[in-house]
């Protein structure tokens, strides 16, 4: 499939990341943010790069139907064993940059760590812009780099990343932000160990782990929303 953008996490490691997936947020500041900005009980839902539809069912307990879009074969298909009791869910092989939806017919579209970095993703968010219908909203979730415990690692990472380049990129794009504290927060330091294994290359993995004990962390994200 062209387009693709492979994820270095989930792609290669699935379980681990439903360790993570399982961990993240563990307060729900994500889900009550989105709430207060555009409820989804009623409403068709669009999850962008959907992975092995962990968010799918949350969804769809309220939606009046929900779509999952993965790029990656695997995925797909555990995104679809997934939800396959669920009626109101469908899942579909596409990507951002091309969403196998049709014109305004979405209400609410979300996207987590999912390809949209910033410069670079203007044809996804033109994607979001065409499936949206009057009224209805997108959110991408991402790191907010520029501050918390989790952002410090983040730019020791990717020491080329500016947190503050992103922010006015979205601006520019018309997308509103919202800094949020949510954390990770595991069962035990073993699902801790791995799933910094799986986000981190493995010596600034190694560093990580030496240098910061126990089983959560703090973690700042941006949200950013587009309301039409």
């Amino acid at each position: 499939m062209t387009g693709v953008v492979p994820s270095p996490n989930i792609w290669n490691t699935p379980r681990t990341y439903e360790i993570e997936n399982r961990g993240v947020d563990p307060g729900g500041v994500l889900e009550a943010a989105m709430r207060e900005i555009r409820p989804w009980a009623g409403s068709v839902v669009l999850d962008v790069g959907c992975g092995t539809g962990f968010h799918l069912p949350r969804f769809a307990a309220e939606a009046a139907s929900v779509i999952g879009v993965e790029p990656h074969p695997p995925l797909v298909a555990a995104a679809t064993r997934r939800v396959a009791s669920l009626s109101n869910v469908s899942v579909r092989p596409g990507v951002a940059q091309r969403l196998p939806v049709a014109d305004a017919s979405v209400d609410v579209v979300h996207a987590r760590w999912a390809y949209f970095f910033g410069p670079g993703c203007e044809p996804g968010l033109a994607e979001i812009r065409r499936v949206l219908r009057r009224g209805g909203a997108a959110f991408v979730i991402d790191n907010d780099a520029s501050r918390s415990t989790f952002g410090a690692w983040f730019r020791r990472s990717l020491p080329s990343y500016d947190p503050a380049a992103v922010e006015e990129f979205w601006a520019r794009q018309g997308w509103s932000r919202r800094s949020l504290d949510m954390g990770w927060a595991f069962g035990s330091r073993a699902d801790f160990e791995s799933v910094v294994r799986i986000e981190f290359a493995p010596e600034l993995a190694e560093a990580i782990l030496r240098e910061h004990p126990g089983s959560s962390v703090d973690y700042a994200v941006n949200l950013f929303w587009l309301s039409l």
